[in-house]
């Protein structure tokens, strides 16, 4: 077992309350990520969720050439 389970099994989405558990970034700074497009929003009605994908993103440093 390995990459493809684990990521089988993670949301592709979350709240903004989890997303900052999950990296140790506060709420306010999480919340001035999202204003300035570091982080990916996706609204559902007055429900904020954030791609994995891009915590994921902004989170790892790019790939070195």
């Amino acid at each position: 077992m390995g990459g493809a389970a684990a990521e089988a099994s993670m949301p592709i989405t979350v709240r903004v309350r989890e997303a900052c558990r999950l990296t140790g970034i506060g709420r306010s700074k999480m919340y001035m990520l999202i204003q300035e497009g570091h982080i990916e929003v996706v609204k559902v009605g007055s429900m904020t969720l954030i791609t994995m994908r891009s915590l994921t993103a902004f989170l790892l440093p790019p790939p070195r050439p």
